[in-house]
């Protein structure tokens, strides 16, 4: 069974920094794509980044092109690196797999089938 736990998040103030990281177990995500969606306070899930295995295809949302950066230290692992945080970047951050390995990330959450539980973060102006 594929679990994804996420750590990290929290409160910052603006302009601030945090890190987040997911660990995949179950199985191996080495070809496969591992990223980033979050859920502000009343809105909808949004993409936010993610890496394909197979590949090394990186993309981000517009909204946090600059400030996050996405790595992957180990196949199983990946990190999201937010900087320079802004208060309408507070939101519910999860992590989420998905089967596809092509050369370029998918954007939209039906094509991830794996979720972690969830971390918050919070961004005070």
């Amino acid at each position: 069974q594929v679990q994804l736990t996420e750590s990290g998040g929290g409160l910052v103030q603006d302009g601030g920094s945090l890190s987040l990281s997911c660990v995949a177990s179950g199985r191996t995500f080495s070809r496969y794509t591992l990223g980033w969606f979050r859920q502000p306070p009343g809105k909808e899930r949004e993409f936010v980044a993610a890496h394909v295995g197979s590949y090394g295809a990186t993309d981000y949302a517009d909204s946090v092109k600059g400030r996050f950066t996405i790595s992957r230290p180990n196949t199983d692992t990946v990190i999201l690196q937010m900087d320079n945080l802004k208060p309408e970047d507070t939101a519910t951050y999860f992590c989420a797999g998905s089967w596809f390995a092509g050369g370029y990330v998918k954007k939209t959450s039906q094509f991830y089938d794996w979720w972690g539980q969830g971390t918050r973060v919070t961004v005070s102006s």
